[in-house]
């Protein structure tokens, strides 16, 4: 009878509780490959998800990244799964496929964009990518938890509507950075320099070494001619990945007065997505103001 009154009470408790706590309590397991994915899932979440990020440290080259124990024992208790594809993270694939889930759901940024395997895979640097990416986790966490549906639905008006701040940046940049040219060791920035106007050069030079492969000698000789003749406005480099080849690009961009951008292919830790963007377009912005002032 004890018993009983115990277990009575408990259950009355729950009741009473409000439904974030509730969702605190048995909340959305979701499991995204990159952080800045999992950052989208969480604003438009709240307390009904629990995010997990595997690739999130700044510092760390991705492309070197190494599944653990911990990776896999996350994904398979994973109810939503998010992540690039497009040839990016496919480690990802191979877990998944490894610890099958009927009933788990995935979002695959490279398949809403229609991206393949040899693509561009740095797709989070289009605008028109987290857009996309924030209806499918939104829709796909009501048909998960439909009781958080109105909550799933204001944290994706939110978040759409932060993203239109960010497109409206852009659109406004491109008024004034339409057609300049520049350059980059990698196509890490290759969309948002698409969007902004930027006529961007020396492609195949950025997809060999993207690819692992040696630039042929006369890419790399008008890659470099590039920057010694000052033909480009600026050099955007991959900050996450220091070999010889960036190292010598960035000394001669820096010799001959070509102003260098830093970009990461990782969400710095603390930030949110749209903040990440921001601020890497407000240093362009101070970077072309200088050009300007020249």
């Amino acid at each position: 009878m004890r018993f009983f009154k115990r277990k009575l009470s408990a259950i009355l408790a729950l009741m009473v509780l409000p439904i974030a706590a509730l969702a605190a309590q048995n909340p959305v397991r979701i499991v995204a490959a990159e952080n800045f994915y999992g950052d989208i899932a969480a604003q438009i979440g709240g307390s009904h998800v629990q995010v997990t990020s595997i690739l999130s440290n700044p510092d760390q080259d991705p492309h070197l990244f190494e599944a653990s124990v911990s990776t896999a024992q996350a994904l398979s208790h994973a109810q939503l799964v998010v992540y690039n594809g497009a040839g990016y993270d496919p480690w990802m694939e191979k877990l998944l496929a490894a610890s099958a889930s009927s009933g788990r759901q995935a979002i695959v940024a490279g398949h809403l964009l229609h991206e393949k395997e040899g693509d561009n895979p740095h797709l989070w640097y289009d605008p028109a990518t987290m857009p996309a990416i924030a209806k499918a986790i939104a829709a796909t966490l009501e048909k998960l938890d439909p009781a958080g549906g109105p909550a799933y639905r204001r944290g994706l008006a939110h978040v759409l509507a932060s993203l239109q701040v960010l497109q409206d940046k852009v659109t406004a940049m491109r008024s004034r950075c339409a057609g300049l040219p520049v350059t980059a060791t990698e196509p890490v920035f290759g969309y948002m320099a698409h969007a902004l106007g930027f006529v961007m050069r020396n492609g195949g030079y950025q997809l060999a070494v993207m690819n692992d492969v040696e630039p042929s000698a006369s890419q790399i000789k008008a890659f470099e001619k590039d920057l010694k003749a000052r033909r480009v406005k600026i050099l955007f480099y991959n900050s996450q990945v220091t070999d010889a080849s960036t190292e010598r690009a960035r000394r001669i961009a820096q010799a001959h007065g070509v102003p260098v951008v830093g970009v990461t292919e990782t969400m710095p830790a603390g930030s949110h997505y749209q903040a990440w963007m921001m601020s890497q377009l407000s240093e362009i912005e101070k970077v072309l103001a200088g050009e300007r002032h020249r």
